[in-house]
């Protein structure tokens, strides 16, 4: 998941558990402002009643001072003015068949759905009468008693929530947006980062960034730069190594060669001299004692050992391209293959481009990448055709490309992580030229494609 949809949705979730919040607050808020309402309703009445109690002290006449209130005047529109809605105001000691002033209750807001006006009740409570007296200085002025409709309080507080919550969604909406943008703005310099990145993969280790504003992407882009750097020096090392160790390797391989043809040669040669000997001497006595199948036997197996040395030789000698250029040396190569045996896989060569001026060290991985990948489809799988192809990419990434397909089957992943030697080899020789190998599975087979840059 993308870091700026991760962000995204972590501060939609901290919206949403504020949303909720803020929504329980308004719910209990408005729950308890119906006991506000109710107190102040009670004591605006109390308060005009306590004016109407003593202006009819002061006419009163003959009246008794218990029998001031209540009188008709006080249920009035002015009165009506000063009860809250959702609440129910009446005098004590109440006249007979009195009834309560109440405020208006209907149409306060929508109507609650039912598991709201179960559940607020119940975690909060119900509400309390408030009596207030007429007053203070005379009792028997008598109170007044303000009482909440519970059915308001509970409309009251649904429509107060509904009201929070539009808002709410509103600005999480709002929040999420501006945020979403403004996260993706601050998180844009981490695509150039990591594109930076990616190229190092690829090789291009000297990978300049841009300058970012902010200190702590400006500290990734420095690493990121230094670490480039490192990556080449590191590289152009190991490939310097790595191509002393081949020419050090390759110095050994024509010792070994020459070491093979002084000794193994000239030993071979004699013992074949002495078996051609023998033969012919046992030859000569006409006596069938087994002694010249013997002899013939033991120049076979010398002939044997004499073609495979000759092989040897011919791998560990110097390459072919330094002596006869690379396009002749790979129609060498694969004309010896050939002139092995009519029995072997048909081998197809393909040159391209022009291979005239290759030389140096292109050329003889070149060759000893052909040689290997020839020699390997040759004894380690069952191919009926394979296919060399040598092609020249001229232009602005002058390279050589060089492509062997085989129709014998295979593991393509298991010979990529393979460890022998021949495979080891070349990753190194074209690793140290600068070039990269991959190894996939073809049509039937496999197949091994090396590029190798000739301006390295």
């Amino acid at each position: 998941m993308r870091l700026v949809l991760q962000l995204v949705a972590r501060l939609l979730l901290i919206v949403a558990l504020c949303l909720g919040a803020a929504t329980v607050w308004a719910t209990f808020d408005a729950y308890r402002s119906v006991d506000r309402a109710t107190a102040a309703s009670a004591q605006r009445v109390a308060q005009a009643l306590q004016a109407l109690y003593w202006r009819e002290l002061l006419l009163r006449s003959s009246r008794a001072r218990e029998h001031l209130l209540p009188v008709p005047d006080w249920r009035t529109l002015e009165t009506m003015k000063l009860i809250s809605p959702g609440v129910c105001v009446e005098f004590q000691p109440a006249a007979a068949f009195e009834k309560p002033l109440c405020g208006q209750s209907e149409g306060l807001g929508k109507t609650p759905p039912r598991w709201f006006a179960a559940i607020v009740p119940s975690f909060l409570g119900s509400h309390a009468e408030v009596v207030r007296p007429v007053s203070p200085r005379a009792a028997a002025a008598g109170a007044v008693v303000a009482t909440p409709h519970a059915a308001a309080a509970v409309a009251l507080a649904w429509d107060y929530v509904l009201n929070v919550i539009d808002v709410a969604l509103l600005m999480a909406a709002a929040i999420a947006l501006l945020a979403s943008l403004a996260i993706a703005h601050a998180l844009a310099p981490a695509r150039a980062i990591v594109t930076a990145l990616q190229r190092m993969a690829r090789g291009q280790y000297r990978t300049r960034l841009p300058r970012f504003r902010s200190m702590e992407l400006a500290m990734i882009g420095s690493a990121v730069g230094e670490l480039g750097g490192r990556l080449e020096e590191a590289t152009e090392q190991r490939a310097a190594l790595t191509r002393r160790l081949i020419e050090i390797r390759d110095d050994e391989r024509r010792a070994l060669a020459r070491e093979l043809h002084d000794e193994f040669g000239q030993n071979l040669s004699a013992i074949l001299a002495f078996a051609n000997t023998i033969e012919t001497a046992s030859t000569k006595r006409h006596k069938d004692d087994g002694i010249a199948q013997d002899a013939r036997m033991i120049s076979q197996a010398t002939h044997h050992l004499m073609a495979s040395l000759r092989d040897a030789l011919n791998r560990l000698r110097n390459p072919l391209p330094e002596e006869l250029g690379l396009e002749a040396s790979l129609v060498n190569l694969v004309d010896s293959w050939r002139s092995h045996s009519a029995a072997r896989p048909a081998i197809q060569l393909d040159l391209r481009g022009d291979l005239t001026d290759i030389s140096g060290p292109a050329a003889t991985t070149a060759y000893r990448v052909a040689q290997e990948c020839l020699t390997n489809a040759l004894r380690h799988s069952a191919a009926r055709e394979i296919s060399l192809r040598v092609e020249r990419r001229a232009g602005e990434d002058d390279a050589l490309l060089i492509r062997v397909e085989d129709d014998g089957g295979g593991d393509a992943e298991r010979v990529a992580q393979s460890a022998g030697f021949g495979l080891t080899g070349i990753r190194e020789r074209v690793t140290a030229a600068g070039g990269s190998l991959s190894i996939l599975p073809a049509n039937r087979g496999l197949s091994i494609a090396a590029t190798i840059p000739l301006a390295a």
